[in-house]
């Protein structure tokens, strides 16, 4: 990414530097270091360390991901909701400088797109481990410490899908304020003197400005006007080149992530039920939904950023920098491609080496059974269930944001 902010994106750089650089720098300082100290004890330290201190390093992990995610959210959020800067210079020269620090960290839509980050990751963390137990069971294996597993899993999947109900609308009011020509592209919304409806799903046509599909009529307006009657701006009310172009892509991807999210939402208030009535485990059908379910919230995540990136366009910086100005100029398209083929090769051998490190450590940590540890490449989000006595049991929590 360094690399590819020079030599791609030049005027970018040069525009937020000073506001992009100072959060990357406090990642490295807060959240990197945190990181790459404890991972190394966290996956080759199971059999050279006692089981508090891998835990300790466990959870540096997992502080040192969640301090990640701050600052990471805090560079994207200021191109979506910039404060706290000012211009300097003109023209192609100009660029933002911090003013205010804590005005630039905490800008209007940081927080709500943290914690809805946050919690995405939890649903990704809770439902891998929530399928691998899940398969466990109906294999008949490690059956005792899956059961604990899978409860804990279900009891905080739960709590993080409903949460994300709470995070979702909060981001929504915000883009709203905000970012009115998003919201109306997420919703295909075109005429500013209508109400808005809110879509379960649809097609968006750009070309006749309708949308055909299944609705609630006026949802959209309820949710951010307690009412069926106020207006929501759309997409007509901003000049043609200030609006997102690719409008059914947004309207789909953000609309898979809301069906996702009610899914999960649904299967996890269904398990729970089945937890009180103590029936969690005899529905294998049940079991078999959870193996697979966790592909979903990786789905989840990916296209809700697909949405909140393409809905910003055509602005890198949101009022302030078009996507088409922030290219380096002197880089063609033909060499743009030729840096993503031999990224790509590099990436396809550093596979392959992750996949040699897994095979190794899955080897080595067998021995070290009753236990149950789930170990993946770096950014997916992981929760593992260790037991290193078979009365204790240690939650390891663990969410690779970025």
């Amino acid at each position: 990414m360094e690399f590819e902010f020079g030599t791609n994106w030049a005027t970018y750089s040069r525009y937020v530097g000073d506001i992009f650089g100072s959060a990357l720098a406090a990642e490295g300082i807060f959240a990197f270091a945190l990181e790459s100290g404890f991972l190394g004890v966290l996956l080759f330290g199971w059999n050279r360390v006692s089981p508090k201190v891998h835990f300790i390093a466990t959870l540096g992990v997992w502080l040192g991901s969640m301090f990640s995610a701050i600052w990471i959210v805090v560079a994207n959020s200021w191109q979506q909701t910039p404060s706290g800067y000012h211009i300097v210079g003109e023209g192609m020269e100009a660029r933002a400088e911090i003013t205010d620090f804590w005005a630039m960290v905490f800008n209007p839509s940081s927080v709500d797109r943290l914690t809805h980050v946050w919690i995405g990751a939890f649903l990704a963390g809770t439902f891998l481990v929530l399928s691998v137990h899940a398969y466990y069971l109906l294999k008949n294996r490690h059956v005792e410490i899956s059961k604990k597993a899978f409860k804990i899993a279900l009891a905080i999947a739960t709590i993080a899908s409903l949460s994300q109900l709470f995070t979702g609308h909060r981001s929504a009011d915000g883009v709203a304020e905000n970012q009115p020509a998003k919201l109306a592209a997420l919703e295909g919304h075109f005429d500013s003197l209508a109400v808005a409806d809110m879509y379960i799903m649809g097609w968006v046509d750009k070309k006749t400005q309708e949308v055909t599909g299944l609705k609630v009529p006026g949802g959209l307006t309820f949710l951010l006007h307690q009412d069926f009657e106020t207006p929501v701006t759309g997409l007509n009310a901003f000049p043609e080149n200030e609006r997102p172009t690719a409008l059914n892509a947004i309207f789909q991807f953000y609309h898979i992530m809301v069906a996702i999210g009610m899914f999960l939402i649904a299967l996890t208030l269904y398990g729970s039920l089945q937890w009180w009535r103590g029936k969690l485990f005899d529905q294998k059908w049940l079991l078999k939904v959870f193996v697979f379910t966790v592909f979903l919230p990786q789905i989840a995540n990916q296209v809700g950023w697909f949405a909140a990136e393409m809905g910003r366009q055509p602005w890198v910086v949101y009022g302030l920098l078009r996507t088409s100005d922030a290219l380096s100029k002197v880089v063609t398209a033909n060499q743009v491609l030729f840096s993503i083929i031999l990224f790509s090769i590099v990436y396809a051998l550093s596979l392959d080496s992750i996949c040699d490190s897994i095979q190794f450590i899955a080897t080595h940590l067998k021995p070290a059974l009753p236990g149950i540890i789930i170990v993946v490449p770096p950014g997916i989000s992981v929760f593992s269930v260790n037991t290193h006595t078979p009365s204790l049991v240690d939650i390891r929590l663990q969410a690779e944001l970025m």
